[in-house]
Formats: structure tokens, sequence, C-alpha cells
């Protein structure tokens, strides 16, 4: 081979290495200056997965991620994985650090332009005397001892005479007396706090403690940074008139800019509001930063430059939260950790002084704030409670203890020290508060509601007062339909007749004499539930510190509201932030603070769905069960579904009156101005088929609507021989399915089957058998139901036959659409029909879940499964133990 053919080879071969990577025989883990990025990306996914594996961890002893982020990084410093020879070197080389590092400050800027946005001072407002004397008390006393403290620490461990003993004495003083508001926030919506007036309190004296902790912090950073004492009056003043720039003209211009973008109207930022705010946040932290103050605190004051009203704040918080809380705040903490090296702390002296420092920090914050909220009239449990709260440290610590390490105010050693005092605090926080104010001593708030008038006579058995969930912008089609039917002229009764059973179950029996009231009369307490999210930040927690406002800024409560308005309906708006396993506990606690007879969970999806075989739900609309039965395309409905199934059956569960869950088909014909509907309801006996048809007398007291209920026998029992082992399963305690326990069941004896059964003929004999002395109101009612019995061996399969019948008569002869009523069954059911289902369902060739008969009953699972073409309401009668 030639010169000139060896050459040209060469150059391709080096053109290949360069260009080929990994193939080329490259180490991506090898750090280049010209392209870092590589083991930037590395470290960051090492660092994203061990926080968050320790998060979850953590998070099931009710820790915050905070106390992950850190212990990840201690783990992947040189106190743990350091030992692992070569580590540091190929993962965590020192020429890496300074690129991290940049990445991690950007992160804390914009954390701190978050907390800001957090800062709420109108919470000031509340219990302001015990807020303030709470705040000014978890300050002084810790910033005293704070302090002496210093003196001890600075005398044994800081042998660098350029370490100036003042600058030490307040840089401690402040990590002492500092408390975490953002970790706060958190702990306080774990430990269900919020609606308590010790989370209240808490809140507000946290504000005050975080804004002036900052403050001193700035002073602090100023002070190490200036040469001379009057250069620190120089970056002083030049602090002062920027934070006075900042807050007036510079706050009118954003108020001004958001309103002409419309931001501030709709609550939400545009994308020019967004740009203009994030360049305000790296301006103002290139300002503070070149007068002397740390980057930090201008992102802390463009968030303050953000307008509350409207939660434009919290509309600007959520569009950058995710990032900064998974991506960046793990690489700044996680810093702290490889900066943190356990095996400084080599003696006994310095382990002695870790131990004083703990004390000192833990006991200060809580006998201070503690006594204090005992004099302001807390008992010693609450009192306790919010000592403890107040002694959180967590992310504002580690930031204080950062900030002293890169100035030298604090040396690896001290600084390790600091950081495992800010661990021991953070994580005592969660045990001391249960230690002190578990949950059977808290008091909680009443639901945030507006006032509503109660009917006069009302009587405890009467239902004119419901209780209506709605949880998303789909619910309410499906609401609005049922809330019209529920305007029957039916009142109630001056005396109803009762029968009580040896279990102490009652049923309601329709008196001869019953009266009927104007549609006025009906109440509908609208309970409008808010996700509030797993996410770090507090944006959701001060959230629910403003349900009042969204009662009336909701969308979904004021279009609900004006429908009410329209139709005569007497509503009253509620709303309830709490986390999506909360709800179904926020719906009974809602239903037992507003005496609700009834609760209405409407359920609708208005999508369309189709499955592997293409077929569509009826008339092209989509089955809201369609993802836990058939095989749909995707999988984000069946997921859905579960989950929401769990939710349902949740709520009957805890419920302590009536529920009607309403499955809107989207079948309702609007097209002639009116609303016609057919009931139809298969009645086999038991409380929840005896609550479905006196519920079903009361809906047809409208003209509009007529009805045909049909008693079923079951005769030959064609399953006999599995008849034993579906009496077992039925008479079981609890039924559990595949994601969460069923209701409960009682004990079933000869006894109560036949006390059971008396109830079900009377009150079947009451409606089918009308005598002369009932109401001409309630005559009208019975006259638009058609009563039959009907025998059979086969109920499901004759109950789903006779339900499409009726829909199609329904249909072409009256032009009306058709809902299924029917009892979810789960007590005292007369028979057990799950052989019958599962051989239905077989017969059919349909994948049913588990989750749907034990959401719907057996009936409404059958009705389900068979695609009848008609709604479904299935209710459930009170258990007699919460009724």
């Amino acid at each position: 081979m030639g010169e000139f053919t060896s050459q040209v080879v060469g150059l391709f071969s080096r053109a290949a290495a360069a260009q080929g990577g990994i193939i080329s025989g490259d180490n991506p883990t090898q750090y280049n200056k010209a392209d870092p990025l590589r083991l930037w990306i590395i470290q960051l996914v090492i660092i994203i997965c061990v926080t968050q594996l320790l998060g979850l961890l953590f998070a099931r002893i009710r820790q915050p991620r905070v106390i992950a982020e850190v212990i990840g990084g201690v783990i992947l410093g040189p106190s743990v994985m350091g030992h692992i020879p070569h580590f540091r070197n190929a993962i965590f080389p020192l020429d890496s650090i300074p690129l991290l590092t940049l990445t991690a400050n950007i992160g804390l800027v914009l954390f701190l332009f978050m907390v800001a946005l957090e800062i709420d001072t109108r919470l000031l407002k509340r219990n302001v005397l015990a807020a303030a004397s709470i705040s000014i008390a978890g300050l002084v006393v810790p910033l005293g001892l704070g302090a002496a403290l210093g003196v001890a620490v600075y005398r044994e461990f800081v042998t660098d005479p350029n370490i100036s003993f003042g600058n030490f004495l307040l840089f401690v003083a402040v990590a002492v007396g500092i408390t975490a508001f953002p970790v706060l926030c958190r702990i306080l919506a774990e430990l269900k706090l919020l609606d308590t007036e010790v989370g209240l309190v808490v809140l507000s004296a946290g504000i005050g403690n975080d804004v002036v902790g900052w403050i001193l912090l700035a002073l602090t950073v100023a002070l190490v940074n200036a040469s001379s004492g009057l250069t620190a009056l120089w970056v002083l003043l030049a602090s002062t008139g920027y934070v006075l720039l900042l807050l007036f003209p510079g706050r009118w211009a954003f108020r001004w800019l958001a309103i002409r973008t419309g931001s501030l109207e709709k609550g939400s930022p545009t994308p020019l509001l967004m740009t203009v705010a994030l360049i305000l946040v790296f301006i103002s932290a290139f300002f503070t930063d070149i007068i002397g103050v740390h980057a930090i605190f201008g992102g802390f004051l463009a968030g303050l430059v953000i307008p509350h009203d409207n939660g434009l704040s919290l509309a600007v918080l959520e569009k950058i939260e995710d990032l900064v809380y998974i991506v960046f705040l793990p690489l700044y903490f996680t810093l702290s950790g490889l900066n943190t090296n356990l095996s400084l702390l080599n003696n006994g002296v310095t382990w002695g002084y870790v131990f004083l420092i703990c004390t000192v920090a833990l006991l200060s914050k809580f006998i201070a704030c503690g006594a204090t909220a005992y004099l302001n009239g807390f008992n010693w449990r609450e009192s306790g409670a919010i000592g403890s709260l107040m002694s959180c440290k967590g992310l504002v610590e580690l930031i204080v203890l950062n900030i002293g390490l890169s100035a030298n105010i604090l040396d690896p050693r001290t600084f390790s020290m600091f950081v495992l005092h800010a661990i021991f605090v953070t994580v005592m926080t969660t045990p001391l508060v249960l230690l002190f104010y578990p949950a059977k001593y808290r008091k909680h708030f009443k639901q945030k509601s507006e006032p509503t008038l109660q009917p006069k006579g009302m009587e405890d058995d009467t239902r004119t007062k419901f209780a209506l969930v709605l949880d998303r912008m789909e619910a309410l089609p499906s609401a609005m339909t049922l809330s019209q039917l529920l305007q029957a002229p039916f009142a109630r009764s001056s005396n109803r007749d009762s029968i009580h059973s040896s279990v102490n179950e009652k049923f309601v029996q329709e008196s001869s004499d019953n009266s009927l009231a104007t549609s006025s009369q009906i109440i509908i307490e609208a309970l409008r539930l808010i996700e509030m999210t797993n996410r770090t930040s507090t944006a959701t927690v001060i959230k629910s510190q403003e349900a009042e406002s969204l009662i009336h800024n909701d969308p979904i409560l004021s279009t609900y509201r004006t429908f009410g308005q329209l139709n005569e309906l007497s509503v009253s708006a509620n709303v309830s932030v709490v986390s999506a396993d909360e709800f179904p506990e926020a719906i009974a606690n809602h239903v037992s603070a507003t005496n609700s007879q009834m609760v209405i969970i409407p359920w609708a999806r208005g999508m369309t769905s189709v499955t592997e075989e293409g077929h569509t739900g009826a008339i092209g609309t989509r089955n809201p069960f369609d993802g836990i039965f058939h095989k749909t395309v995707t999988t984000e409905d069946q997921t859905g579904a579960v989950v929401y199934s769990e939710f349902i059956r949740n709520v009957f569960a805890k419920s302590p009156s009536d529920i009607a869950l309403f499955v809107d088909r989207g079948l309702v014909d609007s097209s002639g101005g009116s609303n016609k509907q057919h009931l139809f309801l298969p009645f086999m006996g038991g409380p929840d088929d005896r609550l479905a048809l006196s519920f079903l007398v009361q809906l047809c007291g409208r003209s509009s609507v007529t009805a045909t209920v049909v008693k079923i026998v079951k005769t030959d029992h064609v399953l006999s021989s599995n008849l034993p082992k579906a009496t077992e399963e039925l008479s079981e305690h609890v039924a559990i399915t595949n994601t969460a326990a069923d209701t409960v069941y009682p004990q079933l004896t000869t006894e109560t089957r036949m006390t059971s059964g008396l109830a079900d003929n009377l009150l079947w004999d009451r409606y089918a058998l009308p005598s002369a002395h009932q109401s001409p109101e309630i005559t009208a009612a019975l006259s638009r139901i058609t009563f039959r019995v009907e025998s059979t061996p086969t109920p499901l399969r004759h109950i789903t036959d006779m339900a499409k019948q009726v829909a199609g008569q329904s249909k072409q002869i009256s032009s009306k659409t058709m809902i299924i009523i029917a009892g979810r069954s789960r007590r005292l059911a007369v028979e057990s029909l799950r052989l019958e289902l599962k051989k239905l369902t077989t017969d059919l060739g349909s994948n049913m879940s588990a989750s749907l008969p034990t959401t719907l009953g057996d009936i409404g699972a059958a009705l389900v499964t068979t695609n009848v073409n008609g709604s479904l309401l299935i209710v459930q009668a009170a258990s007699p133990s919460k009724a």
C-alpha cells in the first residue's frame, strides 16, 4: 500500500473513531470538557433512579422526598459508594462537578422562584395573633440558642483564621432558626391536617418564619461576601432598592401585562407571560449575584412579583414544577450528599456535638413554638403538634448549608455535622406529630360550602336532600339529567310507617296519607372534588386553603349552579381539595355534615369505544364499563374504568346514607325539546330493591316519566347443585375483589331472611295494590307505573330480555329513553345470582372483569354485559350501622 493510500485510510479511521462513539471504542463515562453531555446524562439518570426508589421507600413511612434525595446523595458520595474502587472517578469525577453544580444552581433559582409563588400572605390574616406570636417565638429563641451553639462549634472545629467569628455565629443562628415551609406543607397534607386549626396556624406561622428567615440569610450572605463594612452597606442599599423596584413598579407592570394578555382573567399564563416571567427570574438572579447576594434571592424576589389573583401564581408554578422537582432539585441535594463525608465524624467529640446540634435545633423550636401555642389557648396535644411541625427543616436548611459551604463558612466536617442534623430533625417531625396529635384527637373544620336553607318540617327518612358528587366535567350531563327527574313534586310524608327487623335494618313504607311538595324543596348539596396531587410543591396545599374562592370560580360548579337556577333547584356548592385516595372519605364527611339523605354519583365519559371486533356501544355512544369487560383498542379505558370502579366501591362501603350510581350512557334524546323517560325496575327483594322501588315511585311524580316494575320470582333451581356453594359465598362477612374490599355482609339467618321478605311483600302491596286512602298525587304517580309479577328459573337472562323489550317499546311507541333502576343487592339478597351471571357471560363470550359485578351488583353486571339499550341507576340502601 502506498504512502498516499495509507494517509487516506488513516484519515477516515480517525474520523470514524471521532464520530463512531462506543462503536469505535469510545468510553462514555470518560469526562470530556468539549462534550460533557454524555457523562452528565449518566449522572442524571443514576441520581433520579436512586432518589425515586428511595422516595418510594420513605413515602411508606411518611417521610418527605427531600430525605430520600439527601440520603441518596450520601449513598452516592464518599460515605458509601465512594468506598467502591474507581466509582467516584468514573461516575462523579472532580472535573464534572462544576457542570453538575451549574445545572443544580439553575434548578435552585427556579425552586426559590416557586417558593415565592407559593407564599400567599393572605393566609397570614387568619388567626393572625396566634400565628404571629408562634412565628416570632420560633425565630427569636432558636436564633439566640443557635448563636450560642455557634460559639461552641466555632471554638472546637473552626481552624481557618479567615472565617469571621461573627459571620459564623450569624450563619449558624439562621441555620437553626429557619423553618422549611415547602416540606412543612407536604407533611401537613400527608397527615391530613390542612383542615384543622393546627394546620392553619402552622401554615400562617410558617409563611412568616420563611420570609424572615430568607431575609436574614440574604443579609448573612451579603455580609460574608463584602470585603468591608462600607461594601456591606452598599450591598444592602442596592438590595433594598432592587426589592422596592420589583415589588412596586415591577409588580404593577407585570400585573398590567397579565391583564393585557388575558392571563389574569383566565387564571392561566399565556406563552408571552411565561416568557417574561422566566426572563425576569434569570435577570433578577443575575443582578443579585453581581451585587454580592446569592443568585437564589433574585429568583425568590421574582416570584413575589407574580399576582396571586384567580390562581395565576399557582398556574405559573404548575408549568415548571415537575421539571424542577424531578430533575433539578435531586441534582442539588445529591450534591449535598456528595459533599457529605460521614467518615470525617470519626471521634466521640464530633458525635457529641452532632447530638448537641440536633438537640438544640429540635428543642429550641419545639419548646418556643409549643409553649407559645399553649399560651394562645391550644391544648397540650395541639401545642406539641405545632412545636413539632415548626421544627421541620428539610429543603431550606440544606440550601442554607450549601451556601455556607460554598462561601467557606463551613468546612467539610461541620457541613457533614449540620447535614446530619437536618436529616434527623426532618425525619423526627412526622413521628412526633403523630405521637402528640393522633387522628382521634383532631378537630377538623366543617366542609367549605355555601349556606343553604333547610326545608321546614324535614324528616330524616324523606329523600328531599341529595348530595351530588362532581369530580370531572364529563359528569355534568348525567348529573343534569338525573337532577331534572328529581324535580318530581314529591313531598315529605307527615307520618310514615316503618318495620324494623331483628338486625335493626329499616325500610321505608310509604303511608297512605303521603303528600307532595313543590320542586323548590329539593335541595342539591353539590360536592366538587379536586384532587390534591402527590407533588412536593405546596400548590395544591395552598389551593385547598382557597376553597371558598373555588366555589365561585370553578367552571363545573358554576355550570351546575346555573342549571339549578334555571330549573328552580336549590343548589348549595361545596368544595373539597384532597388526594384521590381520600375522595370516598370526603364524600362520607360531606354527607354527614349536610345530613344528605342520598348520594348521587354520575358516571359518564361521552366517548365512543371501539372493540377489537370493531363494534361500538349502542347508538354510537360509549359504555362507561367497556374498559373492564371488553377488550378495547387501548388500555387507558380499561385502567381508568377499573380504578374508578374501585373508587365507587369505596363510596358504597363508607357512605352513611343511601347511594345512587347513575351510569349515563348518553342515550337521552333531547331533540324534541322534552325530557321523557321510561323507568324499568326488576324487583327481587332486599333493602336495595326496596329503596329502588320507593325511589322509582318518587321519580314518577313527574308527569313525563313512566315506569315498568316487574317482580321476579325464581322458580325451578336449574343450578341447584351449586346453590350451597353460592349460599356460602353470600354469607361471607367481606367479599374481596382484585382491587378493593367490597361491601360488608351481615350474617344471614332464617329470621333475617323472613323479616326482609316480609318487608318486600308489604312494600310491593303498598304500591302494586294501591288503596283509596292514598293522596291524589301518589295515585297519579302510581297510575304511570305498570306492575306485574313473573316467574322464571333464570332471573338474569329473563331480566335482560325484558329490559331490551321494554327499551324497544319505549323508543318506538312513545319516543322515550329508558333508565334501568336496580338494587345493588349486596346485603340480604334473596337469591345468589353469581353462578347464573358467570354462565351468562360465558355464553355471550364476554370477558367480564371481577370489578363489574362487585361494583354494580349481579343484575347491573348482567345488563351491562348484554349491552341493554338504556342508562343505569344502581342504588344501595344505607347500612344499618351507618344509617
